[in-house]
């Protein structure tokens, strides 16, 4: 991916840029138990009631030392497979309009592939406790671990997407949850082994779909946020 940021767009665009959802996978040495943790949080995530969404806006900012450095702006429709992105700021060289409007399929020209690495980076960061559901991997699950930012005790999540597939592939989450099965703290670790650690605040529920608005590192010099939500 580029970008005017880069981890995936510069370290801080991380989400995971995989390809078309696909049932999760888990290792074959997973016990039963830990199977179902990854259902448990999608469901305790509002899942269930995404089937019914025909529309999902969402504004993806990223901030950094107080000056933002990026934004944009979505429109998914997940029945038609619809995507229109709005970038804000910086015009990039592939778009030749402020909006950019796509089917996502298996075979995207050039101008919508670029979009469509973003929009899967973004709804990654939006929408990460469904791709338990809906994306291949293998995970290991812990009781009780010790999250890097609080330093609390909390259930422990590692993802793994160790296929070659995707945009960006064998990367790592490590999540941190609690009771409620909801993500308070996460780190990321890209394939070539830089790490990024962040909190996930201020949840709100927009019909039936659970946000987490907002995601800071220990500092807050880095600040991910989503405005301009809204469920259809």
């Amino acid at each position: 991916m580029k970008g005017s940021l880069s981890l995936c767009l510069v370290l801080l665009l991380l989400a995971g840029c995989k390809n078309e959802p696909e049932k999760t996978a888990v290792s074959e040495t997973t016990a039963s138990n830990e199977e179902s943790i990854t259902t448990k949080i999608a469901y305790a995530n509002g899942l269930e009631n995404f089937e019914k969404v025909n529309q999902l806006n969402f504004t993806f900012n990223v901030k950094v030392n107080d000056t933002v450095r990026t934004q944009r702006s979505w429109k998914w429709y997940p029945k038609e497979n619809k995507i229109e992105l709005t970038e804000k700021g910086e015009t990039f060289s592939y778009i030749k309009k402020d909006t950019l409007s796509y089917i996502k399929k298996d075979t995207l020209a050039e101008q919508a592939k670029a979009a469509d690495q973003k929009f899967i980076n973004d709804t990654y960061w939006l929408l990460f406790p469904y791709q338990l559901m809906w994306s291949d991997f293998d995970f290991e699950f812990n009781q009780t671990t010790t999250a890097p930012i609080s330093q609390q005790q909390m259930q422990g999540l590692t993802v793994n997407y160790s296929g070659d597939g995707g945009y960006t592939p064998r990367d790592t989450y490590h999540l941190y949850l609690s009771d409620d099965l909801m993500v308070k703290e996460w780190t990321y670790e890209s394939a070539g082994g830089k790490t990024l650690s962040t909190t996930w605040e201020d949840y709100e529920t927009f019909n039936g779909i659970t946000i987490s608005k907002m995601r800071k590192s220990p500092d807050g010099s880095f600040q991910l946020y989503f405005t301009d939500i809204e469920v259809k």
